[in-house]
């Protein structure tokens, strides 16, 4: 029996309101994401990109429609178990990087290590590895404003797998990048896909990073107006 979709989406509505007026950020979004899937999601700013990653993120709750992480309905989770789960299984790159600036490059990627409760030395060797790997071996005990913005994205990216995540969810990861770095990201992403098998989920509206997807769900005024499975051009 094929395992679950790590992420599968149905009917996903999510409402804002700002003064008297509500706006409609998703609207009846099916998505499913099958493991070891990279899938961009593009559009404008504004069409919903973000919205939908804190909702497969569990950072948010929908108005309507369901949500099934690896089998696991979102709904019946409390935010106690939400919180359990995002740390255990979940993954997070952000555009603004988001690590922490009195912290070494290893220190910020030991975090999520520490809070699931491993062992110093293990925390240590483990974040050395995965830095490692996307390149940093050198750079270990930097503080994030002793690195490029290349470099302290590498960090985060580092951070996001250092646990071993079902998935990880990019939140326009190449946003504060130039447009050499921000192909090299993509193309890190892409690596790290082939060599663990991570799930990546990542949103943009770089036409550089999406090129490079295997798979591209673009939405535009909270809906899915196409959902290309092709090679990526």
């Amino acid at each position: 029996m094929a395992p679950p979709p790590v992420f599968e989406a149905c009917g996903l509505v999510k409402r804002y309101v700002m003064g008297e007026t509500k706006v409609e950020a998703l609207r009846a979004v099916d998505l499913d994401v099958a493991a070891g899937e990279v899938v961009v999601v593009a559009g404008p700013s504004g069409s919903g990109k973000s919205t939908l990653l804190h909702l497969l993120g569990t950072l948010d709750e929908p108005d309507a429609g369901s949500l099934a992480i690896a089998g696991t309905a979102a709904a019946a989770m409390d935010e106690k178990a939400r919180t359990l789960f995002r740390r255990a299984h979940l993954g997070f790159i952000f555009q603004t990087f988001n690590l922490l600036p009195v912290l070494s490059a290893c220190e910020n990627v030991e975090l999520p290590l520490w809070l699931a409760g491993v062992g110093a030395r293990e925390r240590r060797e483990r974040a050395r590895a995965v830095l490692t790997e996307v390149g940093l071996e050198e750079r270990l005990d930097h503080r994030p404003d002793q690195l490029s913005g290349g470099e302290r994205q590498r960090v985060a990216i580092a951070r996001a797998i250092v646990h071993r995540p079902l998935a990880v969810l990019a939140d326009e990861p190449t946003g504060n990048l130039d447009s050499e770095t921000a192909v090299a990201v993509m193309d890190l992403l892409m690596a790290l896909n082939r060599s663990s098998g991570t799930t990546f989920v990542v949103a943009t509206h770089d036409q550089a990073v999406i090129a490079r997807a295997p798979r591209r769900v673009v939405l535009r005024d909270g809906r899915v107006v196409a959902d290309d499975r092709g090679p990526s051009a």
